[in-house]
């Protein structure tokens, strides 16, 4: 019985198919020996390495969830002066990778995690997991712009985004926004293309994973949901 290859690499490294497709394609990845080709299958007993490095048969998934403060990049590289989310884990969690991002100037929940199929799950559109933020503005948000954003839609040079808005005071500054997609800094593009700044953006679920009872700064480890 064979396998796919790009499934089993994602799978042992905690990458995306996607990037197992990129290591395939810039010839790291090796079958007996024998460079392997895209769209490569495998049978138990070949011999499988990247980058000179035999893959074992099976690998511990962990799952991760992170309260990240603002100030922290979602990154493995330090960005300028900015520290990056694994100075708040122990050097025996960098092996895990986020799933999705937040922006330095963003805070809340983040997973992490070394399973390529659960990183494809959370964060594909056609899969369709909630993520629901706290959010607030330098200005009150006009009803007109509430409607648009929620019932047409802003159209950003990516493609259209549309946000669930609640409101969360009376002074139309403080909202709960969710959403099903996750496109680079999105709600703030989303609001910025009104008239508005966001002074904060707080994430507070993700699919079914909430940042309650999770202190800044603090992670814990949790299960496949």
């Amino acid at each position: 019985m064979t396998d796919r290859l790009n499934k089993f690499l994602a799978t042992q490294l905690g990458v995306s198919r996607r990037e197992a497709d990129d290591l395939i394609r810039t010839k790291h990845v090796r079958i007996n020996g024998e460079l392997a080709e895209l769209g490569a299958r495998f049978n138990e007993k070949d011999a499988i390495t990247v980058k000179g490095k035999p893959l074992g048969d099976t690998v511990a998934f962990e799952y991760l969830a992170l309260h990240k403060p603002v100030g922290y990049v979602s990154s493995r590289r330090q960005q300028g002066e900015w520290p990056t989310l694994y100075e708040l884990l122990p050097k025996d969690l960098h092996h895990l990778k986020p799933v999705g991002r937040l922006d330095k100037d963003s805070s809340g929940l983040i997973i992490l995690s070394n399973d390529g199929d659960f990183h494809y799950e959370m964060t594909h559109p056609k899969f369709y997991k909630t993520k629901q933020y706290l959010v607030s503005l330098n200005e009150p948000l006009q009803p007109l712009h509430q409607q648009i954003i929620a019932d047409h839609g802003i159209q950003l040079e990516d493609g259209p985004s549309q946000l669930i808005l609640e409101r969360a005071d009376d002074e139309r500054k403080d909202w709960t926004v969710t959403m099903h997609e996750g496109r680079n800094r999105q709600i703030r593009r989303t609001f910025s293309a009104l008239g508005y700044e966001v002074t904060k953006l707080h994430r507070t679920h993700f699919g079914k994973y909430t940042i309650t009872g999770l202190k800044e700064g603090d992670h814990k480890k949790v299960g496949k949901k």
